[in-house]
């Protein structure tokens, strides 16, 4: 895999959005626009094809991306389902994933989490994920799309959570301490 391998950008925004009287997160307004518009416009310049996995508001949603999917069963398995729901459109060998909450989202977030994934030539990662200094940011990710194959045997194993799915994979969390606000996220209506 070379330094110009194609890139899908994933961005989530489907969720219920309970922390935020279940609003669209995506949609709320943050300094005069949606928080999906902000995000878009800082990680579509890293990917090569941009889709949004949002389970409503899709005449919203669609200016933003070349392609939009929704969770595939309608109960709620969290960011997991968005990605189950990739599968079959992802055709790069490589899925960057954002949250649709983080405005600031660090311009070179893409750039960084691949050399990251590519450098270990003797040892390779699947996974690299943002390291903010102070937390993992599972969420902020770039992976070999090879890895979305074990996605729903977790799923209907009982599996939820990002954290432990990872374990399942090689992967490598990428220092971002020096822009710690790029993954300030807008949780609350406050």
């Amino acid at each position: 895999m070379n330094s110009h391998t194609s890139i899908t950008g994933l961005v989530l925004a489907g969720g219920q959005g309970r922390r935020v009287g279940h609003r669209d997160k995506g949609l709320i307004e943050w300094q005069g626009q949606a928080l999906i518009a902000h995000v878009c416009e800082r990680f579509r310049p890293q990917v090569d094809e941009l889709i949004i996995s949002c389970n409503r508001n899709h005449d919203h949603y669609r200016h933003y991306a070349d392609q939009l999917i929704s969770d595939t069963q309608n109960n709620s398995r969290g960011p997991l389902a968005g990605l189950e729901a990739a599968i079959p459109v992802v055709h790069s060998p490589l899925l960057a994933i954002v949250p649709c909450d983080i405005p600031m989202l660090d311009q070179n977030l893409v750039k960084r989490l691949k050399t990251a994934l590519l450098q270990p030539a003797d040892d390779p990662v699947d996974v690299s994920y943002a390291h903010d200094g102070e937390r993992d940011q599972y969420l902020c990710v770039l992976m070999r799309r090879e890895c979305l194959h074990s996605v729903k045997e977790y799923l209907r194993d009982g599996g939820r959570s990002v954290r432990d799915w990872y374990t399942q994979q090689r992967t490598a969390a990428v220092d971002f301490s020096n822009c710690t606000a790029s993954f300030h996220n807008i949780n609350t209506l406050n």
